[in-house]
C-alpha cells in the first residue's frame, strides 16, 4: 500500500501524547482518512473524540483493527504483549504494525512471540518526543516537527511496510533514523532511561527526608529543570526501566562509578580535579546544545 493512496484507517489502541500526536499529524497531512482510538477509559476516548483526535472511539481492539491498515500500538511496553496477541488473529493480511515504545529488544521478542505470521508487516518505532503530560488532552500538533524517529525493522520486515512506517513520520514532520534494536536500546539506556531513573530516585530521596517539606518550599528554578521528568507517567517508565533492565545496569554501574569518584574528590578537598570534571560536563554539555539548536532550527 502506498501512501498516495490516500484512505488509510489508522488505529491508535492507546490514545495518549504520542498516539493521539501522531494521528493529529497525520489527519493534517491528509495521510488518514479515519482515526480509532482504542482504549480502556471512557473519559480518555470521549475526550479524544471531542477534541478531534480520533473520529470513533472503541473499547475493543479485536473489533477496531479488523478494519485498520495501520496499527499504532501506544500503550506502555509492559501492556504490548498482551495487545500483540489479542490482535494477532484479528489483523488484516495487508495492515502494517508499528509501535511507540521507548525499546525495542522486548517490542521485536513479544512480535516474534505473539505475531510470527505477519513479521513482514511489523515495524516496531521509537518516537524520540515527549512531555510530563499524558492522556489525550496532551495530544498537539507539531509534536514530531523535526523531531528523531527511529524504526528498527525486523530482517523479516517487508520494505514496502518500512518504508510506508518512514513516509507518515515523514509526514508528521519528523526526521527518520534506522538501526537494530539492539543499538537503540544501549544508546537510549544512556540519554533517556538512565535520566529519568536518576530523577526519580533523587525525588524520592528528598520525599525521604524529615525536612522534605522545608526542602520542597525552598526549591527553585534548579530544582525545577532537573526533576521535570521526574514528573513523568510511572508505569510507563517502570516499564521502559524493567524492559531495557540489561542496558540499564550497565549504565547504572558506570555512573556509581562516577559518583564515587566524585564523592571521593570532595572528601579530599580536590578541587582541581572536580574543577576539570565540571569543565569537561560543561564543555559537552555546551556542545551537544549547540548541535541540538542547529538541528531543532
Amino acid at each position: 500500500m502506498q501512501v498516495g493512496e490516500g484512505g488509510l484507517t489508522l488505529v491508535v489502541i492507546g490514545v495518549g501524547l504520542i498516539g493521539g500526536s501522531f494521528a493529529l499529524a497525520l489527519k493534517r497531512a491528509g495521510k488518514v482518512t479515519r482515526v480509532i482510538g482504542v482504549g480502556r477509559s471512557a473519559a480518555n476516548l470521549q475526550r479524544a473524540v471531542e477534541l478531534g483526535v480520533i473520529d470513533e472511539a472503541s473499547h475493543d481492539a479485536v473489533t477496531a483493527v479488523a478494519r485498520a491498515d495501520l496499527v499504532l500500538v501506544a500503550t506502555p511496553v509492559g501492556q504490548m504483549g498482551r495487545v500483540f496477541a489479542e490482535i494477532a488473529p484479528h489483523l488484516p493480511a495487508h495492515c502494517v504494525l508499528t509501535d511507540g515504545g521507548s525499546t525495542k529488544s522486548d517490542v521485536v521478542a513479544l512480535m516474534r512471540q505473539h505475531l510470527p505470521g505477519q513479521l513482514a508487516h511489523c515495524v516496531p518505532a521509537h518516537p524520540i518526543a515527549g512531555s510530563d503530560l499524558s492522556g489525550a488532552a496532551a495530544a498537539q500538533y507539531g509534536l514530531y516537527d523535526n523531531r528523531r524517529i527511529v524504526v528498527t525493522p525486523l530482517p523479516e520486515t517487508d520494505p514496502a511496510a518500512a518504508e510506508l512506517v518512514r513516509e507518515l513520520w515523514q509526514a508528521c514532520g519528523a526526521r527518520v533514523y534506522q538501526m537494530s534494536a539492539g543499538e537503540h536500546d544501549a544508546v537510549f539506556a544512556t540519554v533517556s532511561h538512565l535520566p529519568h531513573l536518576l530523577a526519580f530516585a533523587y525525588v524520592d530521596a528528598i520525599v525521604g527526608k524529615a525536612d522534605a517539606e522545608r526542602c520542597f518550599d525552598f526549591a527553585a528554578t534548579g530544582f525545577r529543570d532537573f526533576t521535570r521528568i521526574a514528573g513523568s507517567h510511572p508505569e510507563m517508565w517502570r516499564d521502559i526501566a524493567l524492559a531495557n533492565r540489561d542496558a540499564l545496569l550497565v549504565e547504572l554501574d558506570t555512573f556509581q562509578q562516577t559518583l564515587d569518584a566524585l564523592r571521593a574528590e570532595l572528601k579530599a578537598g580536590d578541587a582541581e580535579a572536580m574543577m576539570q570534571r565540571f569543565e569537561r560536563a560543561r564543555a559537552a554539555r555546551q556542545s551537544w546544545q549547540q548541535k541540538f539548536n542547529r538541528g531543532n532550527a
